[in-house]
């Protein structure tokens, strides 16, 4: 079988993580237990999750000089991604990540770019050629913008369906909008692009359809443990739930949820079954630590969607 090629292009980091009571105030000092390093990025993050689910992915990210760099990679590779659009920047550091987790599960993260700030037009017109032959394209928000906007366009060109992942949430151009068919923002980053605020079903719809009026076909708006919000144009919008699980530590759910999603999506599941198999792969994430040791294999997520049933 001829299976159906993902690029996932983003960043790389190491996270520094530390368990907290509360978040410190400034200038408290708060002591912390299990601090671990885990490998992370959001770019890393879906890639991980794709390539664990068992799609056909590459991925067009930087690295730094420095041993934990060649570390994710030995990783990467051993979650069956192709590592051949990866490239060591001489003179920098890998990415990193602080994140502090309370005890409610949700966190506060600081980060330094690193290598990630490589990631140019110039980086990525070196490696191009993997985007003009595949299928879909998954982009975030953690490298130059520029660059972001180069590969939808490159994508949009070939025919490669561009998905978008807006996080961290900023401010992006209708021109880079214009280039994506399916959009997976947060309820924070949806009412950065839409300035509309999402805190129910009304405000959901009425940000797809801002999204949908800048030329996005598709717009899944995530809403943590409640499950997304689909919108596709032609259709009014609604709530696909999730799963009930007890959540410890919330990193990295949705970059899991995106990465099966797109794996899915590029397997021929219809939307909604794509939708439930990234939930369920999300719902396993969020009982476990860290980013990519969270992120579940695809017997993991079959089995989880068995017991539903």
């Amino acid at each position: 079988m001829n299976m159906a090629k993902l690029v996932v292009m983003g960043s790389i980091n190491a996270d520094h993580i530390l368990n907290l009571e509360h978040f410190p105030h400034p200038g408290e000092t708060v002591v912390g237990k299990q601090y671990q390093v885990a490998f992370g990025g959001k770019g890393a993050n879906q890639a991980v999750a794709a390539g664990r689910c068992g799609a056909d992915i590459t991925f067009i990210a930087c690295i730094g000089q420095d041993d934990i760099g060649e570390r994710i990679r030995q990783q990467l590779a051993k979650d069956k991604i192709n590592t051949s659009s990866i490239e060591i920047i001489e003179g920098a550091t890998t990415g990193v990540a602080l994140i502090f987790v309370n005890q409610q599960g949700e966190n506060v993260i600081g980060i330094s770019a690193g290598a990630n700030e490589a990631l140019t037009s110039e980086y990525f017109l070196r490696h191009e050629q993997v985007v003009k032959d595949a299928d879909a394209l998954l982009l975030q928000l953690e490298t130059p913008l520029d660059t972001v906007l180069l590969a939808a366009e490159t994508a949009k060109k070939h025919g490669t369906k561009v998905i978008l992942n807006p996080a961290p949430a900023q401010k992006i151009s209708d021109q880079l909008l214009s280039q994506v068919d399916i959009i997976t923002p947060n309820e924070t980053e949806a009412e950065y692009l839409t300035g509309i605020s999402v805190t129910d079903d009304i405000g959901a719809k009425k940000a797809a359809q801002v999204l949908h009026n800048k030329g996005i076909k598709t717009v899944i708006i995530t809403l943590g443990s409640r499950g997304v919000w689909l919108s596709e144009q032609a259709q009014s919008g609604k709530m696909v739930l999730g799963f009930k699980v007890k959540a410890i530590d919330t990193i990295a759910a949705g970059d899991t949820f995106n990465g099966a999603l797109v794996t899915g999506l590029l397997e021929g599941k219809e939307m909604l079954s794509a939708i439930r198999f990234a939930h369920a792969a999300a719902a396993i994430a969020v009982t476990r630590q860290g980013a990519q040791p969270s992120v579940p294999w695809r017997s993991e997520i079959d089995a989880f969607l068995v017991e539903q049933d």
